[in-house]
């Protein structure tokens, strides 16, 4: 029953990644109960928000949350996914998000970024507290207690720091797992495509409409030329590239982004710039934060350089070795 819990403490502080595979392994195998996909898009989301952690590696359920409510919402109402192992019902989550859509009439064309922030506020809550109920419980007892420590009153996990390397070193290989078997289910119970048309549906979830709300926040802080090859450039044809790529973070952290233009955006593409770019990105973020405003972004609060150092690190590590530089460079 440890689906139910309200309050779990890791009894394992250590484990090797052997022990750690074997947890996973029961996560996506049939002897885990998954009768939603609730356990799929909680790992989902906490990947997606490892670099969101503090010094503690405590997560807070807003942001967790906001991820999964962002992955829930584009699945159930913008490509009209079942979530549950009946066809004729709904999965809790499910209900709620169709239920605010109902409400205040949204087209299934909206993704849930296009949404305003006050209705996105409002989804999140919503499925943080019934995500409370027995969704946090699950992934700890499926790991033997060991994944993490949480806490519904206080709304924070604390994630096992085996755990916590495991997953920054086997990020990529978790992702795709995680996208991989929530595909599986979904293709039994709906009618909406075969595994790898729904694979690539899920595997894009995540994935903003647009940044340009990035862009107003970043033009303030680059001199109107390329951040990579230092070409001037207008704003029509500045693009917001994620610097690690998006395919391995899968986040959009403002510490992240910089400005490039057309031709830099389009040949790094999903390839990770050269190392020599790493400094200067971390001179740029020390520029962010000390604009008071800037610093009290959620983002931007959990910021270190080590941390995007370690972000780079990893990514190589995960298979990003093809490695980027700009044909041609204004000094």
């Amino acid at each position: 029953m440890s689906h139910k819990l309200q309050v779990g403490e890791m009894k394992a502080a250590y484990l090797t990644d052997k022990e750690i595979w074997a947890h996973f392994n029961f996560i996506f195998s049939s002897k885990s109960k998954n009768s939603t996909t609730y356990k799929f898009v909680l790992i989902k989301s906490i990947l997606e928000n490892l670099y969101n952690v503090n010094d503690k590696l405590e997560l807070s359920y807003s942001t967790l949350f906001s991820s999964f409510a962002k992955i829930y919402w584009n699945l159930v109402i913008h490509h009209n996914l079942n979530q549950i192992n009946m066809t004729d019902k709904n999965a809790e989550v499910q209900k709620i998000l169709l239920d605010v859509q109902a409400k205040y009439q949204i087209p299934k064309t909206l993704v849930f970024d296009k949404l305003s922030h006050e209705l996105q506020v409002e989804i999140i809550t919503k499925v943080k507290k019934r995500c409370k109920i027995n969704v946090m419980g699950a992934i700890y007892g499926d790991t033997g207690c060991t994944i993490y420590d949480f806490d519904n009153g206080k709304e924070q996990l604390r994630l096992n720091s085996t755990f916590y390397s495991f997953m920054q070193r086997f990020q990529r290989v978790l992702t795709y797992l995680s996208n991989y078997h929530l595909a599986l289910f979904l293709e039994k119970f709906n009618d909406k495509g075969d595994t790898t048309n729904l694979l690539l549906k899920v595997e894009n979830v995540s994935k903003r409409s647009s940044l340009d709300q990035f862009y107003q926040v970043l033009s303030s802080f680059y001199n109107g030329k390329c951040f990579y090859c230092g070409k001037t450039i207008k704003k029509d044809n500045a693009h917001v590239d994620h610097f690690i790529p998006w395919s391995f973070v899968q986040a959009d952290q403002l510490w992240n982004l910089v400005i490039a233009c057309s031709t830099c955006n389009l040949s790094k593409s999903d390839k990770l710039a050269k190392e020599i770019f790493l400094d200067t990105v971390i001179t740029r973020n020390e520029t962010l934060i000390s604009n008071p405003d800037l610093r009290k972004r959620d983002d931007m609060k959990v910021y270190t350089s080590q941390k995007l150092k370690d972000l780079y690190h990893y990514s190589v590590e995960n298979g990003f070795t093809d490695f980027w530089v700009p044909k041609k460079m204004i000094v």
